[in-house]
């Protein structure tokens, strides 16, 4: 196995891009977000399950692996610093500069929702909005709750990836014994079904008691699966098995995926909100639902290690860069862009691929502005030792070796 594999590095991608679509989505849907379309409506929300259950799990998972192989090239000390270096400056901008406008609109959009008459009852809602943002002092509640700031929001992701790299240090020694001794754990059809009772346990125990909040002093039962995931993806990293397993099941497992997903879509059109099933069912629907994520990761893993663990060149140099910043300002554009377009009331049709449009291009702009100007790298995570002639360098001709998954 080599430091760099390309294979991960386009799950990689992948994943990341249809998070950002699936943001792109959450503006139109009727789940709860930051900031709704006008016209948001069930139509969308079956193509939305299609990636829900497994996309953040696979994200984890490979974030695992990328630390093993930057750990296994570093002293203890060297690699807690570079992780710690290349997580907490984008964390620190999210937090204070990137995040702001979304809670602003937030608050914006949920006045706009108002009854007239309760409208005037906000007439200093946002004056001095970024002092009172920064100092937790805004006072922005409603029936549902308080909007507590300041907030990472969506980049909740990269404070998870901070905690769990501290954790996995002291278990470094033992985790890298792991796969040879507990190979037969996940040999045969127990590639599914270990995995599965695991996350399936998991869900039915825990969340619904914890549920999921992306606070990180109350999420355990996120902390009890990603943790878990995040370890999982360290300890098989460099055990080809496992990969060359996921290969072989990547059909069975793609067909369970594409049927638990049915069975979920059959089960929320039976189950409208408003009616409640019996527990026992929604037990059950809840292991269905982790069958799903864990089949649907299997099979990601196992296409990509089929068609593309060769699959080098300039669009995945240049992508494998981009994809971290991407992911850094995505929500924000999604969210600014979302509510001064609804505003315009535009065909559908036209709006909605406007809205792609312009998140793909700030998150272009974004990326590369932040890469040539050398001071900004290290807070879009990108390495800090290399300038703008360096990195499109990189990009064209790539070099080499630094460890899969950002």
């Amino acid at each position: 196995m080599t430091d760099r594999r390309y294979d991960l590095d386009w799950l990689r991608i992948i994943a990341f891009g249809l998070l950002i679509l699936y943001h792109c989505g959450m503006f139109y849907v009727t789940w709860e977000w930051h900031v709704k379309s006008d016209r948001a409506s069930e139509t969308i929300e079956p193509l939305m399950m299609l990636t829900n259950p497994w996309r953040l799990t696979l994200l984890m998972l490979i974030a695992g692996a990328a630390t093993r192989f930057l750990a296994d090239k570093l002293s203890v000390w060297k690699f807690t610093a570079s992780r710690m270096g290349r997580l907490w400056p984008p964390l620190l901008l999210a937090v204070f500069v990137i995040v702001p406008p979304q809670s602003y609109y937030e608050i914006v959009d949920a006045i706009r929702m108002l009854p007239p008459e309760q409208v005037a009852q906000y007439p200093l809602a946002l004056d001095n909005f970024y002092i009172k943002y920064v100092t937790a002092s805004g006072n922005w509640c409603d029936s549902d709750g308080c909007l507590t700031t300041p907030t990472y929001n969506h980049m909740w992701f990269v404070a998870y990836l901070i905690l769990y790299t501290l954790a996995l240090i002291p278990l470094l020694p033992l985790l890298r014994r792991i796969p040879k001794a507990a190979a037969v754990l996940i040999a045969g059809p127990f590639l599914i079904l270990t995995p599965w009772i695991v996350m399936a346990s998991l869900r039915v125990t825990l969340q619904p008691i914890f549920g999921e909040s992306h606070d990180f002093r109350e999420d355990w039962y996120l902390h009890a699966l990603y943790f878990s995931v995040f370890v999982f993806g360290f300890a098989i990293a460099k055990f080809e098995p496992f990969f060359e397993r996921c290969v072989k099941w990547r059909w069975p497992a793609l067909a369970i995926a594409v049927a638990s997903w049915a069975t979920l879509i059959i089960y929320f059109n039976l189950h409208p909100e408003g009616v409640t099933p019996p527990d026992w069912l929604r037990a059950i629907m809840r292991s269905v639902r982790e069958l799903d994520a864990w089949c649907a990761i299997v099979a990601a893993i196992g296409f990509a290690h089929k068609h593309l663990r060769d699959a080098d060149g300039p669009a995945r140099r240049l992508l494998t860069q981009a994809i971290f910043p991407f992911y850094l300002v995505h929500q924000t554009i999604i969210v600014v862009a979302g509510y001064h377009l609804n505003a315009l009331a535009l065909p559908l049709w036209i709006e909605a691929p406007l809205l792609i449009g312009a998140t793909a291009l700030g998150c272009w702009l974004f990326f590369d502005l932040g890469r040539r100007i050398p001071w900004l790298r290290v807070w879009i995570g990108l390495p800090s030792n290399a300038g703008p002639t360096r990195a499109t360098n990189d990009a064209k001709a790539g070099e080499a070796k630094q460890p899969s998954g950002g």
